[in-house]
């Protein structure tokens, strides 16, 4: 996760900076590979009836931006208030995401047969992948193969399958070729 700390109109305190990297690698632990930039901006502000300093987080994650803006006298407490609200709001994303892709997978289950695309196939190890239409990935087997043997699938075949949630990710349970 890239990490910009900006000063407005004051110098940045150690025990701030350290608060800020303390608080990024929580975000890194609870969101690997999802936050890609996080810009901390800490601005005093006299002038303002809420108090001495405004802290702005804006948060990069992928398709969406998140952004939260904290005025206060306290800038370690304002630190702290800014980044549990990220927290909640990156969370409430993840689990959206999550949900849409579960709802999709979900959709597609239920039909019972789907059809999709030979994407890959590892003949030394037996398996291959499947992309359906809804662009999810399908792992299968040769066990799983009927009326067709895995020798006699290329790339690109089209395929009727049957899938299950497994333990990383949808499997075939039965796959055959489909129409071309």
């Amino acid at each position: 996760m890239e990490l910009k700390i900006e000063a407005k109109n004051l110098d940045i305190r150690k025990s701030w900076q350290e608060k800020i990297e303390e608080e990024r690698n929580r975000l890194i632990r609870h969101y690997a590979n999802f936050v890609l930039h996080l810009r901390v901006t800490i601005e005093a502000t006299p002038g303002y009836k809420e108090g001495g300093h405004e802290i702005r987080l804006v948060a990069s994650v992928p398709n969406d931006t998140v952004a939260v803006k904290r005025w206060g006298e306290n800038v370690r407490s304002l630190l702290t208030e800014s980044f549990d609200v990220l927290n909640k709001q990156l969370k409430e994303i993840v689990k959206k995401k999550q949900k849409h892709k579960s709802d999709k997978i979900a959709s597609a289950i239920v039909n019972g047969q789907s059809s999709g695309t030979v994407r890959k196939i590892v003949p030394a190890e037996s398996y291959g992948f499947i992309v359906t239409h809804d662009q999810l990935d399908v792992f299968f087997h040769a066990n799983s193969l009927k009326d067709v043997a895995l020798d006699d699938l290329t790339e690109g075949d089209n395929v009727l399958f049957s899938m299950e949630e497994g333990d990383k990710g949808l499997q075939a349970t039965w796959v055959r070729l489909g129409a071309a």
